[in-house]
């Protein structure tokens, strides 16, 4: 049977022996041969293979949209692949044949030098010999078939349509395959077999690059936005990569998020879920949430992206708070899927990023809570808050950039619910309760809080400013921003340190204490929301630092609302130029004199702008209270 397959290639090996008198040269021109036979299919391979990488894009768009849902990228896959009639297994077909065509090839050197017909010498070299069993500088026949394999892969990984959209652990391995088997195969065949094996590579390369000029990849595929499909995919997959957490915990994290992953989808009717990125953002949700554990009977499903999240702890506590650990990751897939009537989230951008609407209810409405009483205009990326059906509105500025935002961009308009702020709530409750001592009241301090944006305080003047306030009868507390000693802790130690002999001087590093903030007599920032937390709480006033203005969207003038991290500059107390910190002492004293006016202008402005202060749990509550009776009443 194999002689019979062999037959016609024995025949025409034999043709180019009688052509060139020379079995060597009989080997490298049989190779040119079976390319030029095989150009047809190799040309077919170059058009498929086009296809392929031309909607590659169309396939990335899809991988980012179904992230993680293996399943239903598989049934997209197959679609796109259908409407473009493409069959992947294809791709294989010259991979089958080159193979093939090696195991004839091997076959037939074998039968010439069994016939004793041909003269085996090609210069001096034995093309019957098999290194293995020889040695000597025939070791070099293997050498030279890796090497020529080297090249090819070299070759393709550069201009190959499809080689050279794949990465580059795949490449490496690609040639370490193909290298090594070169290297391995050629110890145990013939010199002959490495002759045809290393000019099949070499005609391979100059085959690779006259397709490519004669079928140029360019003129099809749009590879600009290839690398843009390539960058969105990119994106999600390093989502999370740079969390550093020890590789059993990370193991134990995996797990237990797994096992929440599968409980969450294991009940059903799901009708409130909540979200939050991580601990520190249970406090925006915790006067809401009280609220309506204390005034219905509804379950609270809530979803933490930080594994030592107290919500855990609360949860032990209180049966009707189901709480799970879902890692920003799978977090994306988790949402695509999400069945619940209403979803309650901090995190903008929906939809603009890597957390989507789900795509099993089309009918879930998604709440926005404001974590902060900046700008959604200035503060917040451009977009930020199209997609959500529902924002839980703090202020009246708020509102109006939204309903402007919408006016501008054509945008349907969404349920604003003049809910209040929370948080705010919290803290009035809270400062209410505290007390000041009289040996506090006697040594008031200047807390100086700064945001942790390019330019803040701490990175630009905090000397200078720290130079200005000693020649001030007052104690001063530096508390940085909580990322600025996340990312840069060693330099806050280092002025910690510089400071530690000045007893009038504390830089705090420990945030575990929050009354530090609310006992201060003044407030020094730049462009961080606490300044309106603290204004609106205590109608202390605010020395703001003109450092440069922290704006996510360039474009936030577009619409004639003024952003209230700009307007409260005006109200709650005054400012000054880094350049002009020598002036610092003359404005403390005047903010300090000037103190009841300047708390009579924060309690007109809080009456004119903020929404339901005391109040808002109860706003927000009775708003979702209502949509899932009406909810309720839609299913039945």
């Amino acid at each position: 049977m194999i002689q019979i397959l062999i037959s016609p290639f024995v025949w025409i090996l034999d043709l180019c022996y009688r052509i060139t008198r020379n079995y060597g040269f009989a080997i490298i021109l049989f190779t040119l041969f079976s390319k030029i036979i095989l150009l047809p299919l190799s040309v077919w391979v170059q058009k498929y293979s086009i296809k392929m990488v031309k909607m590659q894009p169309e396939l990335n768009y899809m991988k980012v949209k179904f992230f993680g849902d293996k399943e239903r990228i598989a049934e997209e896959e197959a679609a796109i692949y259908k409407k473009n009639k493409y069959n992947p297994f294809v791709s294989i077909i010259p991979t089958i044949i080159q193979l093939l065509l090696l195991m004839a090839v091997i076959e037939v050197i074998k039968a010439g030098i069994n016939s004793g017909m041909y003269d085996m010498n090609f210069f001096g070299c034995m093309l019957s010999v098999i290194p293995s069993k020889t040695g000597g500088w025939y070791i070099l026949s293997p050498v030279l078939a890796a090497l020529s394999a080297f090249f090819m892969c070299v070759s393709q990984n550069k201009s190959n349509v499809i080689q050279a959209e794949q990465s580059k652990i795949s490449q490496i391995i690609t040639m370490a395959i193909s290298v090594g088997l070169s290297l391995y195969l050629g110890f145990f065949v013939s010199v002959g077999v490495a002759v045809y094996w290393i000019c099949s590579n070499l005609f391979a390369i100059i085959q690779l690059y006259a397709l490519n000029f004669f079928i140029n990849p360019k003129k099809y595929v749009d590879y600009e936005e290839l690398e843009k499909s390539r960058a969105a995919l990119r994106e999600l997959n390093e989502i999370g990569n740079g969390n550093q957490v020890d590789a059993s915990l990370k193991k134990l994290y995996a797990k237990r998020e797994k096992e929440d992953y599968k409980r969450f989808f294991s009940v059903v009717n799901k009708h409130l879920v909540f979200y939050s990125e991580s601990n520190g953002f249970y406090k925006y949700f915790r006067g809401l949430i009280q609220y309506l554990l204390d005034k219905t009977n509804i379950t609270i499903h809530y979803i933490t992206s930080d594994p030592n999240d107290s919500i855990f702890e609360t949860a032990k506590q209180n049966d009707r708070i189901r709480a799970y650990y879902i890692g920003e990751k799978r977090l994306i897939t988790l949402m695509m899927k999400m069945d619940a009537d209403i979803v309650v989230m901090t995190m903008p951008d929906l939809e603009t990023y890597h957390i989507k609407r789900s795509y099993v209810r089309k009918d879930i409405e998604y709440i926005f809570v404001q974590h902060g009483l900046g700008s959604i205009n200035m503060a917040m990326r451009k977009g930020a808050v199209d997609h959500f059906d529902t924002i839980f509105c703090p202020d009246k500025s708020q509102k109006e950039e939204i309903r402007a935002l919408e006016k501008v961009n054509g945008l349907k308009e969404k349920t604003i619910v003049e809910c209040g702020y929370f948080l705010l709530d919290d803290m009035l409750a809270a400062y209410k309760e505290m007390t000041i001592t009289p040996e506090e009241a006697a040594n008031p301090y200047i807390l100086i809080a700064p945001s942790w944006q390019e330019g803040n305080i701490v990175d630009s003047c905090l000397d200078e400013l720290l130079e200005e306030l000693s020649k001030l009868d007052y104690r001063v507390v530096v508390r940085p921003h909580p990322q600025h000693v996340k990312n840069q802790r060693g330099k806050l130690e280092n002025i910690k340190e510089k400071y530690s002999e000045n007893e009038r001087i504390e830089v705090q590093l420990d945030f575990s204490a929050t009354d530090t903030v609310w006992k201060a007599a003044l407030l020094i920032c730049d462009w961080s929301d606490i300044a309106m937390e603290y204004a609106f709480t205590t109608n202390n006033p605010v020395l703001f630092i003109d450092t440069p203005m922290k704006v996510m969207n360039p474009d936030y003038k577009q619409i004639d609302v003024v952003p209230m991290n700009i307007e409260i500059r005006e109200v709650a107390g005054l400012k000054v130029s880094p350049e002009e910190l020598d002036k610092v002492p003359e404005i403390i004293n005047t903010l300090f004199e000037n103190k009841e006016y300047y708390a009579e202008k924060i309690t007109e402005y809080t009456s004119q702008q903020l929404y339901n202060p005391g109040t808002s749990a109860s706003v927000g509550g009775k708003y979702i209270m209502q949509r899932l009776m009406e909810r309720k009443k839609e299913k039945t």
